[in-house]
């Protein structure tokens, strides 16, 4: 799989895919991501009290604030697995490091897929050697593909930035379309730099990057066992090293922000069964936080969910969900607007719904829900929920 137009690949780091028939055969299924050079690491993680082993260990491993690789499986989530699944993954980091000559705890371990099934070790150890000794065969989007599960397509984004005339390269992978109502980041996701940048600064920059990306997205309302976000930073650009409260660092977290959100959207273009990216935003609420749950509740709403899929603007359904979402809200305060179109003005029918239906059409639905409260505000990405979404996950283990 070649690598997509106008995808830069900062310096130093090399891909590997190869196939373990993880799942079913037919397709590569573990990868490998390697800085030629020690790297600062920061990462998030689910906060589902239920955590696959693979998180257990990079949530120790990350403490350290640097490593050289990673190494990804999609089909088995090596969640609910017991000490087996630590077994495994431990066995998994051991044997790709011995593999590429490093220390085993520079090597961060992620999986996704099915939770509660054992790791097909059987299949997966011998593959670890060739995962290795293949490293710089394969490129960023061999990687991509080869952690997908029910996604339709690889998420792949870069950013070129200067820093004190030096070019620094942001590089960054997702997978997920389902199982997403992060609180912390996606399901999978991986950022590479070359930048050079101290380790706490990184991990701050990566907290603002997700809070306004990651954590504002849903597909389904239903929260990972895996959700994990690493970034590595290499410093093989040559900058000055990166440092809080500088221009320097405003710049890097401008562009670290901006490619998490438009991953973040692309998880939303491909939710499962989709057919529409809704953009929800709450204004004037009493507080960002009351914004934020009214916005998150349209957003989860099956109710709301599906007549955007219908093309029927039915705004009722937006205002009870806002109205049982724990947000402060008066009824008789609430404007909503859909694609622009005041649909409900003070908590009563504008008599647009007609109309209101024609602009629902669109591939991207804006929806504006008005307190008329304060200045809280905070905006949700969703999308609409199909009958292939329930196709997808009534036979996601078949």
């Amino acid at each position: 799989m070649s690598k997509p137009d106008n995808i830069n690949i900062p310096r130093g780091f090399l891909f590997s895919t190869v196939e373990a028939a993880i799942k079913k055969p037919g397709r590569k299924d573990l990868a490998l991501i390697f800085s030629e050079k020690d790297a600062a690491m920061a990462g998030m993680f689910t906060k589902n009290k239920v955590k696959a082993a693979p998180v257990l260990l990079d949530m120790r491993l990350v403490k350290s604030g640097k490593g050289r690789a990673i190494v990804v499986n999609s089909g088995n989530a090596n969640a609910c697995t017991g000490k087996q699944g630590m077994s495994d993954a431990l066995e998994i980091a051991e044997l790709t490091a011995s593999g590429l000559k490093i220390k085993t705890n520079s090597v961060f371990v992620c999986s996704t897929g099915v939770i509660g099934n054992p790791m097909p070790m059987e299949r997966i150890r011998p593959k670890l050697a060739e995962l290795a000794s293949n490293i710089g065969k394969s490129s960023i989007n061999d990687v991509a593909a080869a952690m997908m599960t029910t996604d339709t397509f690889p998420k792949i984004v870069s950013r070129r930035i200067r820093i004190a005339g030096k070019a620094v390269t942001i590089a960054g992978i997702c997978k997920g379309a389902g199982m997403i109502r992060p609180d912390m980041a996606t399901m999978l996701c991986f950022l590479m730099t070359d930048a050079c940048i101290d380790k706490s600064f990184l991990g701050s920059a990566l907290k603002e990057a997700v809070k306004n990306s990651f954590n504002r997205i849903t597909v389904d309302g239903d929260m990972s066992t895996n959700d994990t976000v690493l970034i590595m930073a290499n410093a093989m650009a040559g900058n000055e090293e990166i440092k809080k409260d500088t221009r320097a660092f405003k710049v890097f977290c401008a562009a670290l922000s901006a490619l998490c959100y438009e991953l973040a959207r692309m998880i939303i273009q491909d939710g499962e069964g989709a057919t529409k990216l809704v953009e929800i935003e709450v204004r004037n609420a009493a507080t960002d936080k009351d914004a934020e749950k009214a916005a998150f509740t349209a957003a989860n709403s099956p109710l709301v969910k599906t007549a955007i899929y219908g093309n029927d603007a039915n705004w009722g359904r937006i205002m009870a969900a806002v109205g049982y979402s724990g947000a402060n809200i008066k009824e008789e305060t609430t404007d909503i607007f859909i694609n622009g179109l005041k649909v409900a003005a003070r908590g009563l029918s504008t008599g647009k719904d007609k109309e209101a239906n024609d602009r629902l059409k669109a591939k991207e639905v804006s929806i504006v829900i008005d307190l008329n409260l304060g200045r809280g505000k905070a905006k949700v990405l969703t999308c609409d929920l199909t009958e292939d979404y329930i196709k997808i996950n009534a036979e996601y283990r078949t």
